[in-house]
């Protein structure tokens, strides 16, 4: 895919917008994950294609059904463990780097952002690579996890208890740290560059009305439509892996 004209411009006004923030902020999505071998779990390929998002995301489906609920982990873990950062991650590692970035707030569970090498990241829906036990709260190795088989499932920890990430389930709470992280962040920013995501999940999507409210921007990286509608200063449609970098040249 190559970047046409229109795109070519819009670029160089995020870049220009970009300049002049003196705290920008990120707000990604499953988009940004999708170039490193991550569909999108709700789109075709994606694991709730696979797996009932009823059966084995819920709090609920932990605490009764952990057999069912293990076989959906395995087949997320492994796909993060098989993934690697794109040129997207890697670009947004450089600008925070650079003192172009203020935090990265993200709703992904890949754990990416950090592997490329930011440093400065909310995550909103937590870490797959995280893992604790329920009973007794001992963290435990992910890389185990890697090495276990369906036969395997659940997986239970050395006092009984069911093992599981620290992500959000559905029926679960954002965790407190994140909000109060990602909240004191959007009411310092003055720039919002939505990466990714289509902005269904609250309460990550209203993240730029209130920097817009403030009197903010917000710069739009999806491939396609999305629920901001006009909120944006600059929506471009292409391929975060492409668009980034090229915004981030212009930058730095």
């Amino acid at each position: 895919m190559h970047l046409n004209n229109s795109q070519h411009a819009a670029i160089i006004e995020a870049a220009e917008i970009w300049k002049e923030a003196e705290r920008p902020i990120v707000l990604t999505g499953a988009g940004i994950s999708v170039p490193s071998g991550i569909p999108d779990f709700r789109s075709p390929g994606g694991l709730w294609e696979k797996h009932d998002p009823a059966e084995v995301a819920t709090i609920l489906a932990l605490r009764t059904r952990p057999a069912r609920v293990w076989e959906f982990l395995f087949d997320a873990l492994d796909m993060f463990e098989k993934a690697s950062p794109n040129p997207a991650h890697v670009a947004l590692a450089e600008l925070e780097q650079a003192g172009m970035v203020d935090a990265v707030i993200t709703q992904n569970i890949d754990g990416l952002h950090q592997t490329a090498g930011s440093r400065n990241v909310i995550e909103f829906h937590g870490n797959g690579s995280r893992l604790y036990c329920m009973r007794c709260k001992r963290r435990l190795d992910p890389a185990k996890a890697a090495a276990m088989t369906m036969d395997d499932k659940p997986w239970e920890c050395e006092c009984g208890g069911i093992v599981r990430p620290d992500i959000v389930f559905f029926g679960e709470q954002i965790p407190k740290e994140a909000m109060a992280r990602s909240f004191a962040m959007t009411q310092q920013a003055d720039l919002v560059v939505v990466v990714g995501t289509s902005g269904e999940v609250a309460p990550a999507n209203t993240i730029p009305g209130q920097v817009k409210n403030r009197g903010g921007k917000m710069i739009e990286v999806n491939l396609g439509p999305s629920s901001f509608g006009s909120l944006a200063d600059v929506a471009i449609r292409a391929s975060c892996e492409m668009v980034l970098p090229a915004i981030a040249k212009h930058l730095m």
